[in-house]
Order: structure tokens, then sequence, then C-alpha cells
């Protein structure tokens, strides 16, 4: 198989990062695979050029009828997988049900793993490809009311990082997407999600809750946010590597926080780390 004819599976390209990265790659040549939840969408993106399927990262189901349908259109090989779909449930962790601690979980990490799972054998067959995670800066670093989230990526991650390993001299390469702020739909999902399973009356956080919210519902862009093609020229990196990196950062925010953590103390990170948020907690009687 020709390089212009390696074939990338994408979950979450309904829009942001997922939508950019299977357009950029398909304009480069890839064979691209993108995938959504919801029926519309996948009709969108075939109408768009893309071969779409649908995939619900959370049924065991959907993932093996979609690897298999995927493995038959190419006759057994799949050189790429981007595991680009999750969401983040913003509230405190005291106010986490294990519902919503369990869905955040579902998404963000069990359907990667098992999405990972699913194309190691042909991956392995082949001798070589490339499962690319796309985690985030709250990865590596916790921010406030982000818990679900933050407790997702880091399990991500050091998920990703023991399959890095044992996955040494088989020629499959695995590498973490490290974003910040990207353009996409986050806090309108997050939204959703918040006012799905938070109940901010019944809470000891319940003025914290009304910035939350303001944060969730304001128009712009967070500081430093960059268009999901930064995203996409990271996982083209990481595609065409002959050795890629472990890690891809994208935004300022992710090689900040990452050099922080590793030089400042426990106890100064946090001070750090709550002075960043700081205007997101403000109440309206500060």
């Amino acid at each position: 198989m020709t390089d212009s004819a390696r074939s990338v599976l994408i979950t979450g390209c309904s829009s942001g990062i997922g939508y950019a990265t299977a357009l950029g790659l398909k304009e480069r040549g890839y064979r691209v695979f993108a995938t959504a939840r919801k029926p519309d969408d996948v009709m969108r993106l075939r109408g768009e050029g893309l071969e779409a399927s649908l995939l619900e990262v959370t049924s065991s189901t959907s993932i093996r009828q979609c690897v298999e349908h995927v493995l038959e259109t190419t006759g057994g090989e799949l050189y790429g997988l981007f595991n680009n779909a999750g969401y983040g449930q913003p509230g405190a962790v005291e106010d986490l049900s294990r519902a919503a601690l369990r869905e955040q979980l579902e998404t963000n990490l069990l359907g990667a793993h098992e999405l990972a799972r699913t194309v190691l054998p042909p991956m392995r067959a082949a001798g070589r490809g490339r499962i690319i995670q796309n985690s985030s800066v709250l990865g590596m670093i916790t921010l406030p009311y982000r818990g679900a989230y933050c407790a997702s990526k880091f399990a991500l991650e050091g998920l990703t990082d023991t399959l890095r390993l044992e996955l040494r001299g088989s020629g499959v390469h695995v590498s973490i997407v490290e974003p910040g702020p990207i353009r996409s739909a986050f806090r309108e999902n997050a939204l959703r999600a918040y006012r799905q399973h938070i109940d901010p009356e019944a809470s000891a956080h319940r003025e914290t809750y009304a910035a939350v919210e303001r944060r969730l519902t304001a128009g712009g862009d967070a500081s430093f946010t960059l268009p999901p093609e930064a995203v996409l020229k990271k996982v083209v990196k990481a595609l065409e590597a002959r050795r890629p990196k472990p890690r891809y950062y994208v935004t300022f925010p992710t090689h900040l926080f990452g050099f922080l953590r590793r030089v400042l103390p426990y106890r100064t990170l946090d001070r750090v780390l709550l002075a960043s948020t700081a205007d997101e907690r403000r109440t309206e009687k500060t």
C-alpha cells in the first residue's frame, strides 16, 4: 500500500478537531474514515466527500461494527487511528455522581481503549500502524470544576503511555496530542452535560456555579485559542514521522503548564492554577 493510500479512522468528526482533521488528511491523500454519533452528521460528512460511518464509542457493538466495516473496505488494513471523540463534564468533584463520572469515562477513556484494542490485531499483522490519542492540557494539570474531565484524560495518558511501552518493537507507534483551548463546540457540549448532571441549588458551590455557567455560555474564544487545524498539524506529524514523539503539545498554555508542572512544587503550582482561573470563580458579590 502506498503512503497516499494509508487509511485512518477518526472518531468525533461532526465538528471541531475531528472534522478539521478528517478534511485535512483527505486533502493530504489519506483514505479517511470519518465517524460520528448522529445519522445526520454522517450524511453531511458523506455529502462532503468523506467515507463516513456511525460510531458510538460507548457501545462495544458499534465499535466492532465500525471497525469491521473499515477492514472489509480496505482489505483488512488500517494504518492509523485518531481517538478524538470526547466531551467535558463540568462540576465540583463532590457534586459528581457515579453516573456522571461513568459517562465521562465511557466516552473519553473506555471507548478510546476499546477502539485501540480492536484495531491492534490488523496493525500487528501488517507490522505497522499509528494510534493517536487526543488528550488535553487537563491531562497534565488540573483546574477547579473540571475534575471528571481531568480524571478521564489523566487515565487516558497513563493507559496510553503503558501501551506505548508494550508495543515497542511491534511497528505500531503510539502518540498523545495535547491541545489546550481549541475553537470547537466543546463549551456547548459541556453546558449540556452540566445541566444534565449538576444541581447547583443543592450544592455548597452554588454561588460559584453562577460563574461557571457564565463561562460556558459566554461567546468568543478564551485566551490563546487556536483553530482546530493546529491539531491537524500535530496529527500529521504523528502519522508521518519515522519515529513519532510520545507527545505533541499544541497551544501556548499546554507548553507553559507542561513546563510548570515539571519545575514547580505542588503547592506553588496549586497557587498558579487557582490564580489562572480566579475570574471563572468570581461571583457577582465579589
